[in-house]
Parts: structure tokens; sequence; C-alpha cells
């Protein structure tokens, strides 16, 4: 009773912990997918936890030009609606200005008058009526500044825009026919050479260990031109698929094979001296006991190479190109952002389609994760 009592609090403070890790992890991703399904005029003006509610943002845009002045009572006039001149489409005008400074210097209907005898009356249904008692000038129309009063408005247009841009259904089969094979490949490499470092009998085993801890830490922004000269010398790896494959297969294989080594080291050693005893050679060892017995560890490594490599941006561009035919998804979706970044709407829609084929690899072996990850940390008698 005493024991559980005392038991409460740490499990109380491990359930929080727990819970603000869950928070910390979903309420961006939360915030992203709201934001991606937002007015992209109303993503660039305010946070995704507003979209519940009315938003009310400062808008510039002009009157009507000269031409469209027609002559009333011995005044000439200008009539229209602001939002026919903006990007709002349509809304309610809170305030407006005739000043950057001041975009609420004015209450809905009211007058505001110029120095020059004009005078402009905006109504809260964006209409507005201007006028002077002399002739209006050719030229462009008269500034404007209001607040207009934006209710909450969601859109798949985001998606459109990036699901049929050009070369989008290109650059997704090209994502797959490179991440696949970078992700089988050096999983198979890796797991022959972890048994072979965990439990066979082989010379400076403890020096080959070492040397894959130590290319865990060097970055691979250092091997990349070293690595393309000798594609280019080569003269068939350059800008090839297999190419790409052997470098991610390298870049991947010192952390398979520490995280497989791990595993298959904390396998029971009775298993493995029984199945020695009754005859069986290591290949029929590692086929038949350790394969099985190490798919958790497999699983994991598989989940992490395969986000790495489907993000992946970098090697893409050094080792395969920017050809057309041969972008991948990461690329087409960079270029769509153009050269500013400044498209917010297209940032939040292309974050989601890329974490879609992750995701439904990451629940598919979800359940192997954990135990993958604690690969080594429980020895087996």
């Amino acid at each position: 009773m005493w024991q559980r009592i005392r038991l409460e609090p740490s499990r109380f403070a491990l359930h929080l912990a727990v819970l603000l890790i869950v928070a910390m992890w979903t309420l961006p991703t939360a915030g992203l997918l709201v934001s991606s399904l937002r007015d992209k005029n109303l993503i660039a003006t305010s946070g995704w936890w507003t979209a519940l509610t009315t938003t009310v943002r400062s808008v510039q845009t002009r009157t009507k030009d000269a031409s469209a002045q027609v002559e009333q009572d011995g005044v000439f006039v200008i009539s229209g609606n602001l939002f026919d001149g903006s990007e709002e489409g349509t809304g309610t005008v809170a305030a407006f200005g005739t000043r950057v400074a001041k975009p609420d210097e004015f209450a809905p209907g009211s007058t505001a008058s110029y120095d020059d005898g004009r005078s402009l009356t905006v109504n809260a249904d964006g209409t507005y009526r201007y006028t002077s008692p002399v002739k209006f000038e050719e030229g462009r129309g008269q500034r404007v500044f209001f607040m207009t009063s934006v209710p909450p408005r969601f859109t798949t247009e985001n998606y459109s825009n990036v699901l049929f841009s050009q070369g989008i259904g290109r650059a997704f089969v090209n994502s797959l026919t490179v991440t696949i094979p970078a992700t089988i490949i050096p999983i198979l490499i890796a797991a022959f050479a972890a048994y072979a470092l965990a439990w066979m009998k082989i010379p400076a085993r403890g020096f080959m260990i070492s040397v894959v801890v130590g290319l865990l830490v060097v970055p691979l922004q250092m091997s990349l031109i070293p690595l393309l000269k000798l594609y280019n010398a080569s003269g068939f790896l350059s800008k090839t698929y297999l190419g790409i494959w052997l470098a991610h297969t390298g870049f991947g294989l010192p952390f398979a094979i520490y995280l497989l080594r791990s595993y298959i080291a904390g396998l029971p050693r009775d298993l493995i001296e029984s199945a020695q005893v009754d005859g069986a050679n290591d290949f029929k060892i590692f086929r038949r006991i350790i394969l099985p017995l190490s798919f958790p560890a497999l699983a994991s490594f598989a989940i992490f190479q395969f986000l790495w490599v489907w993000n992946d941006l970098l090697v893409a561009i050094v080792f395969l190109g920017t050809e057309p035919d041969k972008t991948v998804l990461t690329y087409q979706l960079n270029s769509l952002l153009g050269s500013r970044g400044g498209n917010w709407e297209i940032l939040t829609a292309s974050a989601f389609i890329t974490i879609i084929v992750p995701l439904i690899v990451f629940f598919s072996l979800q359940r192997y994760f954990v135990r993958g990850l604690l690969a080594g940390s429980v020895k087996g008698g």
C-alpha cells in the first residue's frame, strides 16, 4: 500500500513529461495542417490559432482612375467598391484612412476630406464615393487604406496548386525510385556486417567496430566533393540512380551497422551456440535465426533511412542533378516556393504532401520502432 503511494508522484511526473512531449510534437503539426487549409492572405497576416475567429487586417488599394468619373450636380464623382481592387474579394470595412500610418482614422460611413476640396466616403460594405469640385486628371486612382474584418475562410486551393503543378507527379515517382532502393540496399549490407562483427571471430574486429563508430561523427558535407569527383572520374555513376543509391548507402551504413550490431550482439548466446552444435553454418544461422529475431532493429533503421532519403535535397541535387526528368519531390516543391520563399500557402501544403508517405511507412512499422531503438540495451542470458 505505502509502496504504491510512493510510486504515484513519479508516475504522475512521467505521464506529465510524456504529455508535454506529445504536445510539443503534435501542436506544430496541427498548426501546419490548419494553415495549409487557410486562405493565402490569412496565412500571411494571422496565426493558425486564429483560424476559427474573425481576423482584422490592414489592406491597401486604390480607387478607380479618372476614366471612371461622372459629373453629378456640378461635382465629379468616382464610385466603386474597395474590395474590387484588392485580393480580399469580399469582407467588411472596420475603418479606413488616407494615410498608411493611420488606416483606422475614419469610421465606416464617415467622410475624409483632402486639402484641395476632394472628399472620400467609405461604407462598411466597401462601397465608396470619391468626389472633387474639379475634373479628375488622368492617372492612377487615389490610394486608400482600410481595416477589414475577414471571417474564417478555408480552401483546398493550396493543395490543388501543389498537386497539379507541372512536374510534381514525375518528381513523386523519382523520389520513390531513389528512396526505396536507398533504404533496402544498406539494410542488406549492414545486416551481414553486423552479424560478422557481433558473432564471427575475425581479425581486428574491435578495430573495425571503432572505425564504424568513428564514421558516425563524420559530417556528410565533407564527403560530397571527393565522392562527386570519384563519380565523375568513373564515367558511369555521375547523374544516375545507381550513383545516388550508392551514395545514400555509404552515408547510411555506419549508423545501420552500429544499430544492428548492438541488437544482434544482445541476442541469447545459447541460441547461437545450440545452432552451431547442430551443424548450422554462419549463413544458415544468420538467415533462420538472426534475421527473424532482428526485425525490430531492421524496421527501426528502415524508418530512419527512409525519412532521411525522402526528405533529402542536398544529396539529390549533387548526385542526381536538376534535369526535369530526374528531379525529386523536395526539389520540385522548393522550386514552387519561388526565389524569395514567401509563398506560405505553398510551403504549408507542400509540407503535408511530403509527409504522407513517411507517415504510412512509420505507422506500418511503429510497433517495432521502440524495440529497435532499445537495441543492445538489454543483453540476453
